[in-house]
């Protein structure tokens, strides 16, 4: 993964910690978007591992991403 995907990503997990979720979505959404297969996937197992990072997304169930 690029450093400034994840860096993004860690910058949008810290905005919506502060409840700051528009924000975050504004910083992560195009990372997001324009990642070509690889580094979706690396990002998509990031979250996966990150989930805790974010709020209210720490139940069993939240690691269960289509």
């Amino acid at each position: 993964m690029r450093p400034s995907t994840l860096r993004a990503l860690n910058r949008a997990a810290e905005l919506t910690r502060q409840n700051r979720l528009t924000e975050a979505m504004l910083i992560a959404e195009p990372v997001i978007l324009t990642a070509d297969e690889y580094e979706g996937e690396e990002i998509r197992r990031w979250l996966l591992d990150h989930v805790a990072d974010f709020p209210g997304e720490n139940h069993p169930d939240s690691k269960e991403l289509p």
